[in-house]
């Protein structure tokens, strides 16, 4: 088993963008009484379990502490540890003397958590998305990080924060789910050494995997037929796409989380480079999520031109305008950075 010690070392070796120590972020923790804990919109596993892992350690310190996202709990992840923690914020705003962003880039990506928590007295940001510009009072984004759970735990274990299994339960799902289940390039010896002891608190790996991979709706596999029969390639074969109208999500009865991770059929296929993914929004948007095998393609400098952002192998965007337009636009984009690699093979 790994000591704290050993932790803290990992910690100073961390690519960090910002001067914030944990120490500081501690202090508040320790010193304050009343948090907000928050997450993007259309949240993911990583944010789902780092927001309840770190409410959970918040609680145990005897603390007062609200768990939102605009979307509150989804139902894929409905089974962590105390998933009820996490709701939908309230109409009207309520008083904190920390909000806690996490996972969350920008902060309009809070959405509606965003009003709710504005008087709050200190800001603090933790995330792992290199296009994070760093919002916030107390500031750690580690970009290197494969996922905000991972930082999450160094924080607790470093810090001396409370832990216990159904934290490990939350975190353990947050890094499985954005690390592609430990497949993805950052995916490191670290990411492991914390699953190990994350493991050692006594999780059933074989359930949450289970859970988490193999427990889908239905409806997700009728959706995923209809994607493929929009399936388009580009460049010889080395850009893959599909879309999502509003009428065919309608008529499957599909839920937003539905979406997640299939993407990555288009990823997978022998050739590809860069996968992107287009979802027609009811407020006159399309959703833009962006999937690229190697860093010469920087899929997140490519959806920064759309005003969005994330990994430069994971992004996306919202783009004003209708579902063909947006195709059009966006595929351009991305075929004239392909086009001007034509050596680029993957």
């Amino acid at each position: 088993m790994l000591s704290v010690e050993s932790w803290t070392l990992d910690v100073e070796d961390c690519a960090i963008v910002t001067n914030s120590k944990f120490e500081e972020i501690a202090g508040i923790l320790r010193e304050r009484q009343r948090f907000a804990v928050l997450g993007h919109v259309r949240p993911d596993g990583d944010a789902l379990g780092s927001q309840l892992a770190l409410a959970l350690s918040l609680q145990a310190l005897g603390k007062e502490v609200r768990v939102w996202n605009e979307d509150g709990m989804l139902e894929k992840y409905s089974f962590l540890p105390r998933a009820e923690l996490l709701t939908k914020p309230p109409s009207a705003p309520e008083d904190f003397d920390v909000a806690i962003a996490l996972d969350t880039a920008i902060q309009n990506r809070l959405g509606t958590a965003l009003p709710a928590v504005r008087s709050s007295k200190i800001w603090i940001n933790i995330d792992h998305h290199v296009s994070n510009p760093g919002h916030g009072d107390v500031v750690y984004v580690d970009s290197s990080a494969p996922a905000t759970a991972e930082i999450i735990f160094h924080l607790i274990k470093s810090e001396g924060l409370p832990f216990n299994r159904d934290i490990a339960e939350n975190l353990y799902a947050a890094i499985s789910t954005d690390t592609g289940s430990f497949q993805y390039p950052k995916t490191s010896a670290r990411t492991f050494e914390i699953a190990a002891e994350l493991i050692r608190t006594g999780l059933d790996v074989g359930r949450l995997s289970q859970q988490l991979y193999e427990n889908y709706p239905r409806r997700r596999l009728e959706l995923l037929r209809e994607l493929l029969r929009t399936m388009r390639f580009q460049q010889e074969g080395r850009v893959a796409s599909f879309s999502l109208t509003l009428k065919t999500a309608a008529e499957l009865g599909v839920l937003p989380e539905d979406n997640e991770g299939l993407i990555d059929h288009l990823r997978a296929v022998r050739g590809v480079i860069v996968a992107v993914f287009f979802e027609e929004l009811a407020d006159g948007k399309v959703r833009v999520s962006m999937r690229s095998k190697t860093d010469v393609v920087d899929v997140c400098a490519t959806c920064q031109k759309f005003g969005g952002g994330g990994h430069t192998l994971a992004a996306g965007a919202r783009v004003r305008g209708t579902l063909p337009e947006v195709e059009d636009r966006v595929l351009a984009e991305v075929c004239a950075k392909i086009k001007s690699l034509k050596s680029l093979q993957c």
